[in-house]
């Protein structure tokens, strides 16, 4: 089936929330990074401008910044309406308000919208969608990066989950996904299954970091190579 851009949400996070939601220390930042299901993040824009390097991929990045543009327009209504008519599953701790919220979502997308284009030319932006094999080599990154996806869409099933985590894993050295709830801001229902099976192959530990918006989203799972 082909990927639409009609089912895309994009919304998007700065630097600052990824190295809080990954606990990442400036030696974490100058490894070998990628980042999958980044988005519209400001991740990689911000990133490069300070000297590092990320490889963003994600099978929006197929379309152009005017598409995606268009579709933020659409979309960013009914999201900061869901948040409006769902404020108790958030804490209003560092981002005070969904006013605030969505000044920094938006800003956060226009930055990555500026950078986009440039970025895909120069090989920053790939177009990818897990679990399909990605043509990179065994352990060719220090550290990947899963922010609000794998483990956020319960509905894609604990098959999806795992294909993909096999992959981030053998590109990666070691792999960390934040959060551990989902879209409800509800434990994630298979959760417990997913590290039993990943446990027979990898160092797996959950661990408590300094970000949390959705109510109870303040963990991150790092995974390791046995």
């Amino acid at each position: 089936m082909a990927y639409t851009l009609n089912s895309v949400v994009p919304w998007g996070r700065t630097l600052d929330e990824y190295e809080n939601m990954f606990a990442l220390t400036q030696a974490d930042l100058q490894k070998k990074i990628i980042s999958f299901g980044d988005g519209p993040a400001s991740f990689n824009a911000e990133m490069t401008a300070i000297g590092n390097t990320v490889l963003s991929i994600d099978p929006i990045y197929q379309f152009t910044a005017g598409q995606l543009r268009q579709r933020i327009d659409e979309t960013c209504i009914e999201v900061i309406n869901q948040t409006t008519a769902n404020q108790e599953n958030f804490v209003w701790d560092t981002i005070k308000s969904v006013e605030e919220l969505k000044e920094k979502r938006m800003g956060a997308m226009e930055r990555f919208l500026a950078d986009f284009e440039e970025g895909k030319h120069q090989k920053r932006y790939l177009t990818h969608s897990l679990p399909a094999p990605t043509s990179f080599l065994d352990d060719e990154f220090d550290l990947g990066l899963s922010s609000h996806f794998l483990l956020l869409y319960s509905n894609l099933g604990l098959d999806f989950h795992q294909q993909s985590i096999n992959e981030m894993m053998r590109i990666c050295k070691e792999v960390r996904i934040f959060p551990l709830v989902n879209l409800n801001a509800e434990k994630n229902e298979f959760i417990d299954s997913f590290l039993i099976a990943l446990q027979s192959d990898y160092f797996t530990e959950i661990v408590k970091v300094a970000y949390e918006f959705q109510r109870g989203g303040n963990q991150m799972l790092v995974i390791k190579k046995r």
